[in-house]
């Protein structure tokens, strides 16, 4: 093992290299792994398997890099607020679904991480088999939805880290599924949707990691790369003999209903219908979520800000469907209640999505479990999100 350094933007980062021979197998990494210093091989959740060190010496890469070290078992940072909210839970009687939630969703992350890591090593994808794996993500959604939009809720306030690209991709083929639902999209159509949300950003792994996680502005040169990344994504896909739609959206998901987005500048009549889906879904989860260059806006702005629509950016009904599925005020965000109580939403109203259902901590029913109400008009309301500090 060795150290080398390099720069990025005024920080120096030691990058250790190691030999990938020397690495026992299911290792974990305190940090993410890199491969030639710049695409992510695994974040530290994700174990060093024999298969992905037989991957590496095929394709003759003999050392890694990491700012890290390596042990025999994975240490999750602790989570100040983990017990707390299990003891909420518990008390709500949600404490199985959300087990049962956060569970799915760190095994379909690993996933994603898994399938970015076959491409960074030039590994071919197949659409067949990602396919059938999307079917259990559909499935999951379909009957566990209320669940999973609450643990995602939390996870986009927190991945500020290296590897943001992997939940970003994950979480915005869940919010791609949901709104494909209100659509009532037919199952092989939501699949495909959701395998086209899941690598929209594939082509982010071929620009460069300095560029991605650079805190200063960016300048021409770097720009042009990152406006680059869709039609990378589509050239990938497309000699990996991926469905037209699929290609498609990774190449179009960053174009805008009049005209103003990228690469092609095309308007609404020529954008198809899952880059419409994924461009609303993106950008939902890039404005509620923290980056290393930004603070996270939590869910009711983010939504506020999608609602205004802009200069008419995104398509109309795809903007409904998300603000009918997940509420104005997000399943899953904490909030202050016209009673003075906090709350946490729940579920949605499909009536009225200003008026979401909402547990209330400390009223309880007879059998000891915080109430949930329908917010009202007139009743019990939502003043506005909780901060940080006040959940």
């Amino acid at each position: 093992m060795s150290d080398t350094s390099e720069k990025n933007g005024n920080e120096t980062v030691v990058m250790k290299k190691y030999e990938t021979k020397s690495i026992p197998p299911n290792s974990f990494f305190t940090k993410p792994v890199y491969v030639n210093k710049k695409l992510i091989l695994t974040a530290p959740e994700m174990s060093f398997t024999q298969e992905m060190k037989k991957i590496l010496e095929d394709w003759e890469f003999s050392s890694i890099y990491s700012e890290g070290i390596f042990s025999g078992s994975y240490s999750a940072k602790s989570d100040p607020n983990t017990e707390e909210e299990e003891e909420i839970y518990n008390a709500t009687g949600d404490g199985d679904g959300m087990a049962k939630a956060r569970e799915f969703y760190d095994n379909y992350s690993k996933y994603v991480d898994r399938i970015f890591t076959k491409v960074v090593l030039g590994s071919e994808l197949e659409f067949s088999i990602l396919a059938k794996d999307m079917k259990s993500v559909c499935e999951f959604i379909r009957d566990e939805k209320r669940f999973l939009l609450r643990v995602i809720q939390k996870d986009t306030a927190a991945h500020s880290g290296e590897n943001y690209i992997t939940p970003h991709s994950a979480i915005t083929a869940i919010i791609s599924i949901i709104i494909g639902s209100y659509f009532k999209l037919p199952n092989h159509k939501l699949i495909e949707l959701g395998v086209a949300a899941m690598l929209h950003d594939v082509g982010m792994l071929k620009v460069p990691r300095r560029i991605l996680l650079s805190k200063e502005t960016l300048g021409q040169k770097e720009l042009e790369a990152i406006v680059s990344h869709p039609q990378l994504g589509y050239n990938l896909l497309k000699t990996f003999d991926f469905p037209l739609a699929v290609t498609l959206a990774a190449l179009e998901h960053h174009e805008r209903e009049n005209g103003s987005g990228y690469p092609r500048k095309i308007t609404s009549e020529r954008i198809s219908l899952y880059s419409k889906i994924i461009a609303v879904a993106c950008s939902y989860e890039a404005l509620s979520s923290q980056r290393i260059y930004k603070e996270a806006k939590d869910g009711y702005t983010g939504m506020v800000e999608l609602l205004k629509n802009e200069a008419k950016q995104y398509d109309d009904a795809a903007i409904k469907a998300l603000v009918f599925s997940l509420s104005i005020y997000p399943i899953g965000l904490h909030v202050m209640l016209s009673s003075g109580q906090k709350g946490q939403v729940v579920d949605v109203n499909p009536e009225n999505p200003r008026y979401p259902m909402v547990q209330v901590f400390g009223e309880l029913n007879p059998d000891g479990k915080n109430k949930v109400f329908e917010t009202s008009k007139d009743g019990l309301s939502i003043v506005r999100p909780l901060t940080k500090g006040e959940v």
